[in-house]
């Protein structure tokens, strides 16, 4: 198990976004719920989600189906502030989708209905880790959080988490309320702040990892997708970017073979040991592959092979700039 705050989880969780339709292409419910329960059986049982991951709650409807019967076992954490009421202003949050922006609303008179909305969606009377999931700029982060403080005063929720937030915004809410986990993007084409990192440390703060894989990439499985897919709006994925990432990747795919690991477990193991309060969430839909990103929990890297990926990597030059 690892810590993010006071808040034990297994070393390597699972995001549930894969799960919704839009995401990457067409799925099923009853796919998505067979991925969520694998996931369980196996020991991932920390799942992320978000009340912003398909229509109308879709997501975390899906993970309170998954986890009916068995809601001890798991830590369930979900975000809030990008899917606004209707009728409700929301503002501009700059992206670095082909689309531009998301918009958000993280007034602090809409947080509690928004953790209300999601524990009904979720089929459960508390948040295990509620993150903001943008920072709001027309809302200092620290007011937004002083309204999760009083969620968690009155028990509905256990611990705070920011996402997609900078060392700064860290800094600020911790001072309001203690934050369990800030969570990033953060894999081997697309490193974290430094300055974030070391205030996590420095506060005692988790880092939970979004897109560990590279939103599939460093699977070294994905050479084209299919219509639908989220990643046509990432420029890393258009098919001329795509070519010539996957040649640079070669060299991390051929050390992976030579340890007897999928890349993904690669990708998934060097995360691992860039930290000890690191929590990685991949997803995916195929229970062999969730299997497989479970086991790499598992798989310790010999300095000298840490040393070679790092040679690997300094030299991997990611072309399409980044995913946010």
């Amino acid at each position: 198990m690892r810590t993010l705050g006071k808040l034990a989880v297994p070393p390597i969780g699972f995001g549930a976004m894969v799960l919704s339709p839009g995401i990457y292409g067409s799925v099923d419910d009853d796919r998505a719920l067979d991925a969520l329960r694998h996931v369980l059986d196996h020991g991932g049982t920390h799942i992320d989600t978000s009340d912003a991951y398909g229509p109308d709650g879709h997501n975390e409807r899906l993970v309170g189906r998954a986890i009916k019967g068995r809601r001890e076992e798991v830590v369930v954490a979900t975000k809030f502030g990008l899917a606004v009421p209707s009728g409700v202003g929301s503002r501009a949050i700059p992206v670095g989708y082909a689309f531009g922006e998301l918009r958000g609303n993280a007034d602090p008179s809409l947080v509690r209905g928004y953790a209300e909305r999601s524990l009904r969606n979720l089929d459960t009377d508390v948040i295990d880790l509620y993150y903001l999931h943008y920072p709001d700029p027309g809302v200092p982060v620290e007011d937004t959080m002083g309204a999760v403080a009083d969620l968690v005063e009155a028990g509905l929720v256990r611990h705070a988490g920011l996402s997609n937030v900078t060392a700064e915004q860290l800094r600020g809410a911790h001072g309001v309320l203690p934050i369990a986990a800030v969570q990033v993007e953060w894999s081997m084409w697309r490193p974290i702040e430094p300055d974030l990192l070391a205030t996590a440390r420095e506060l005692g703060v988790g880092v939970v990892a979004w897109s560990p894989l590279g939103s599939g990439f460093l699977t070294g499985d994905v050479s084209k997708l299919e219509e639908g897919d989220f990643r046509h709006n990432a420029p890393r994925f258009d098919a001329e970017n795509l070519a010539k990432n996957n040649d640079r990747y070669a060299p991390i795919r051929l050390l992976a073979t030579e340890l007897g690991i999928t890349p993904a477990q690669l990708a998934l193991a060097w995360l691992l040991h860039q930290d000890a309060h690191v929590v990685p969430i991949p997803g995916s839909r195929t229970p062999a592959h969730i299997t497989e990103n479970l086991e790499a929990a598992d798989i310790t890297l010999h300095p000298d092979t840490l040393a070679r990926l790092e040679r690997a990597l300094a030299s991997f030059d990611v072309v399409g700039g980044t995913l946010l």
